[in-house]
């Protein structure tokens, strides 16, 4: 076993069904008995261990999401490389990934092979991709070159994704979104029937590089972007399976992404220009109204779109306020001064509304005051379009 210091907190993400999540702590977790007030049980496991699957993972980003992953399935003996930068790559070369069960004293880390160059790995059957909205464009080429290679896509991040019209059909078939992928470089690099979508309903963090805490749901939703490419995706799901997720096939993963995008559109932006946690905005009733007004908003975008959905605004917020004071992952990209995923999340429906012809004063007035306010922050890319 390799013995490891103590891990100072650091950067948080979280993610679930509504893209809500309980804050980390930011306090010191142990992974050695050395200076600790309590000890975790390390066990090392080496991946690529035999177990029936033929698929060859890389995961592109080894966050909150792509962690969990890879070390889950390092773990179930699936063979999995990945890529990461900074701090994250040399933590996963010196000490391997290591994944933190909710709050127990015990971990498993995994040894990965990791690089910052996809180059240097061996070539992959999957690139599991776990980055921010915001980051895939700069590692759009390095993708191409892998599907190239031979590779497919599964794509593991929040919003509309770049292929979400390919094979949608109608008077939008093929359209290219301005506020997921500018001037469609992302859907000529990399096509959709190379690609499948995951819907993450899940809650993890990273309280160090290289290390990723599982918090709370193990649900993940995969389905083809092609719904006639439906034999990889029954490979991806067994694998997740085989690594303890809670992973379902689905013949309409459009349907499923735009469920979530519906469920957590407005309170990722109320949070990040309040501030405040989840309990804080749900019982202030001139915001619970404002929420539900974009809600609504929202549903009626897709019902044109062919994409209804059947909850009410009211129960979905009655089961989001049950989380308690939780942070958005919008909210805590800004406090750590990262750029935050608007324009996808929000961007993305406003452009719709426009496309389809709905109305959304609501939503309007929401990405209006949160691209000024994150253009003032830093928290946008300079020169995106409003």
């Amino acid at each position: 076993m390799t013995p490891l210091t103590k891990i100072q907190a650091a950067t948080v993400v979280n993610h679930n069904e509504s893209l809500f999540a309980n804050s980390a702590d930011h306090g010191e977790d142990c992974l050695s008995t050395v200076s600790c007030k309590s000890s975790i049980t390390l066990e090392m496991v080496a991946a690529g261990l035999p177990d029936g699957s033929l698929v060859k993972y890389c995961v592109y980003g080894l966050g909150a999401i792509g962690g969990l992953i890879a070390g889950r399935l390092a773990a179930a003996g699936v063979e999995v490389t990945a890529v990461a930068r900074g701090e994250t790559l040399d933590a996963v070369r010196t000490n391997g990934l290591i994944v933190l069960d909710g709050d127990e004293n015990s971990a498993t880390g995994s040894h990965v092979q990791v690089s910052d160059d996809p180059r240097a790995l061996p070539a992959p059957d999957c690139v599991i991709v776990a980055v921010k909205a915001t980051a895939l464009s700069d590692i759009a080429d390095d993708l191409a070159e892998l599907v190239a290679g031979g590779a497919t896509i599964l794509t593991a991040m929040n919003g509309i994704p770049w292929w979400f019209f390919d094979g949608f059909g109608g008077d939008l078939e093929g359209t290219a979104l301005n506020s997921v992928d500018p001037g469609a470089r992302v859907q000529r690099l990399l096509p959709a029937s190379r690609t499948a979508g995951a819907v993450v309903h899940l809650s993890s963090s990273v309280p160090a590089p290289g290390v990723v805490r599982h918090r709370a749901g193990r649900r993940l939703v995969v389905g083809p972007a092609i719904g006639a490419d439906r034999a990889r995706s029954e490979e991806y799901v067994a694998d997740l399976t085989a690594a303890g997720f809670d992973a379902e096939l689905t013949d309409d993963i459009r349907r499923e992404i735009w469920f979530k995008l519906w469920g957590n559109m407005s309170l990722n932006p109320i949070s990040m220009l309040t501030g405040a946690t989840m309990d804080l905005i749900l019982d202030d009733p001139y915001l619970h109204d404002f929420v539900e007004r974009c809600m609504r908003e929202a549903a009626t975008v897709g019902d044109r779109l062919g994409l209804p959905i059947d909850q009410s605004p009211r129960d979905r917020l009655r089961h989001t306020r049950k989380l308690g004071a939780a942070k958005t992952s919008m909210l805590q990209d800004a406090e750590a001064g990262r750029l935050i995923e608007l324009d996808q999340l929000v961007g993305a429906v406003v452009e719709l509304a426009d496309l389809t012809g709905t109305d959304t004063p609501s939503m309007n007035a929401l990405l209006g005051l949160s691209r000024v306010h994150a253009g003032v922050h830093g928290l946008r890319r300079a020169g995106v379009s409003p």
